[in-house]
């Protein structure tokens, strides 16, 4: 279960580690900036302690050899889904969020939806790696589309849209890297082109509106254009050096909606500016960059899969968030790794780093 030899651990990689440090210091300046009028180091304090908890969960995992999450794939994905079906039934947040997405239990609120993203991540790539000589098989490949349909389809009822897209990326990113046969694919795009139709008429109007005001950004500025409009206005005038960490007049002044959150780069580009930006660029790159390459260096399908989806969940979150903060996507509150507040999506970003990292260290699949 555990693999503690020292050439394993001479395998660690201290580049990612510390990437991912800077990424989360870096997130918490920011929200302290982001909540400075309003918030009394409230949010501050509780992404310090889930960084913590993090970094706990980091050094157990990659001590923990990940073949062991192998052996318990479909209670993890067992889990993933009840906390789901919990969250349809017994889930808050539709009054102040607008999505039935959080669970609480005492005093305590965490979202099940990223909990699902990393058990999914475990369960495709173990029952992928069971099944690959059969991957392109029918059945094998409706078997896998009904075991992630059933997560997406919770998460989207909530409704998060934007979450359950970002399990179908990393579904497809992972079954492409798995070898998936290029007519499937095609099969794919074309149902996709075909359902738009269906898919549009099943949105809810602010989902719609969100989609009408990225093709108009001028079409409802005061009402459902606001935040989009907002944020690029904020990142325009920070230009290349900013206005000064604490000095942004959109964000101190509030003009942000959900600055904290979904909106935290646009802090960044008012504050620090094209510098700012661009250094959040190069780490994320980085991270990237070392992510990918372990899940290359790894010696089976498994361990390679679960760190391939792991780094598309991480694509999507980027992609999709600075590109709606700045205009080149539709706004669908996804938040950045490791700079948006919120202690559940925290930790469970860390928890996806201390499964890459050991995968990193337990290339060979000893169990001691």
């Amino acid at each position: 279960m555990f693999n503690l030899r020292k050439k394993s651990l001479k395998r660690f990689d201290l580049v990612l580690f510390i990437t991912v440090l800077l990424l989360c210091a870096y997130g918490i300046l920011m929200i302290r900036s982001a909540t400075l009028t309003f918030d009394n180091l409230r949010s501050v304090k509780v992404q310090a302690f889930s960084t913590i908890l993090g970094i706990i969960a980091i050094v157990f995992l990659t001590l923990l050899d990940y073949e062991f999450m192998g052996k318990i794939y479909i209670p993890i994905y067992i889990v993933s889904v009840l906390l789901l079906v919990a969250v349809a039934l017994f889930g808050t947040g539709v009054e102040k969020w607008g999505s039935r997405s959080w669970l609480a239990i005492g005093g305590f609120k965490f979202q099940p939806a990223e909990i699902s993203k990393v058990g999914l991540i475990i369960f495709l790539a173990k029952y992928i790696d069971n099944n690959k000589n059969e991957l392109n098989r029918p059945l094998t490949l409706f078997k896998i589309l009904f075991f992630s349909g059933i997560p997406i389809l919770l998460i989207a009822k909530q409704p998060d849209f934007g979450t359950s897209i970002v399990l179908v990326f990393f579904l497809a990113v992972m079954l492409f890297v798995a070898g998936l046969d290029w007519k499937y694919i095609g099969y794919a795009f074309l149902s996709a082109i075909i359902s738009l139709p269906i898919l549009w008429f099943s949105l809810k109007d602010y989902q719609r509106n969100r989609i009408l005001n990225f093709l108009d950004p001028e079409r409802d500025i005061p009402n459902t254009g606001y935040q989009a409009m907002q944020g690029r206005v904020a990142i325009g005038s920070g230009k290349v050096f900013g206005r000064g960490l604490f000095k942004g007049v959109y964000t101190q002044f509030n003009y942000i909606p959900e600055k904290q959150t979904d909106f935290i780069f646009a802090v960044i580009g008012e504050e620090l500016g094209l510098i700012g930006g661009l250094t959040l660029i190069i780490l994320y790159f980085i991270m990237l960059y070392r992510l990918i390459k372990i899940a290359k260096d790894s010696n089976d399908m498994f361990g390679s899969l679960m760190v391939i989806g792991i780094t598309a969940m991480f694509v999507a979150h980027i992609w999709e968030n600075i590109g709606m903060t700045i205009g080149l996507m539709p706004i669908t509150g996804i938040p950045l790794p490791f700079l948006s507040y919120g202690g559940t999506f925290q930790l469970v970003n860390m928890v996806c780093i201390g499964i890459a990292l050991s995968v990193c260290i337990h290339k060979d699949g000893l169990n001691f």
